[in-house]
């Protein structure tokens, strides 16, 4: 079934469950924030590639709905507001609209069927994988903070590691629009698998060098 959603062209691309800051600028973004927080705070990010415009956006597109968790209204009618994605779509055409933003018709986007306990092994092995790449650059950036807390559906856990993990925005619109949770879950894999032993090396000559000169030092006898 079709439905209408405004729309916001972006070189970024929106997972399910991901968060992001947005600064809201353009005027004809403005109206469509506006028109957002009056009614059900929704809207449709879709990637524009470079140097595609943005009515050159072709159907068939797989975006994200972004809701509006957050907006904080500047003095000048800008604003900075906080999204979470939320389901996929499928842009079907740009609409027209009295609207000065962008309108189209969408249709939904689901996933394959895939049993979730044929996911599991390689959920398994992506979790622990995120986890040690995750502690290394942390451990190499010296930062002490926890690392982001991952979804327990398999089916979106590839979207909450792309998320957060060095990725070209070409190859995240790849898994976006991929219906098959197990393959999202293999690409993620094959990501971080090859960085994971070298990472963790680094990782422990980061901190011996730190220590060098600072660990314990041997007593003196008597």
């Amino acid at each position: 079934m079709s439905t209408r959603l405004p729309l916001f062209p972006l070189p970024l691309v929106l997972f399910p469950g991901a968060h992001r800051p947005l600064h809201i600028y353009e005027p004809r973004y403005q109206t469509m924030l506006a028109d957002c927080l009056a009614g059900d705070r929704a809207f449709g990010v879709l990637f524009r590639p470079e140097g595609m415009r943005e009515r050159e956006i072709p159907s068939g597109h797989v975006g994200c709905v972004a809701h509006v968790e957050r907006a904080e209204a500047l003095p000048d009618g800008r604003a900075n507001i906080m999204i979470e994605g939320d389901r996929r779509f499928a842009l079907e055409a740009f609409a027209d609209s009295d609207r000065p933003y962008h309108v189209g018709t969408v249709a939904s986007y689901e996933d394959a069927d895939e049993p979730v306990l044929m996911l599991a092994p390689v959920a398994d092995r992506v979790r622990e994988l995120f986890v040690r790449v995750g502690t290394a650059a942390r451990t190499l950036a010296d930062d002490a903070d926890a690392l982001p807390v991952l979804p327990e559906d398999p089916r979106l856990l590839a979207f909450a590691i792309a998320g957060v993990i060095d990725m070209e925005v070409t190859a995240q619109q790849r898994l976006l629009a991929s219906r098959s949770p197990g393959g999202r879950l293999r690409d993620i894999e094959l990501l971080l698998a090859p960085a994971v032993e070298a990472l963790e090396h680094r990782a422990v000559v980061h901190v011996r060098a730190k220590s060098n000169g600072h660990g314990p030092q041997p007593q003196s006898p008597g």
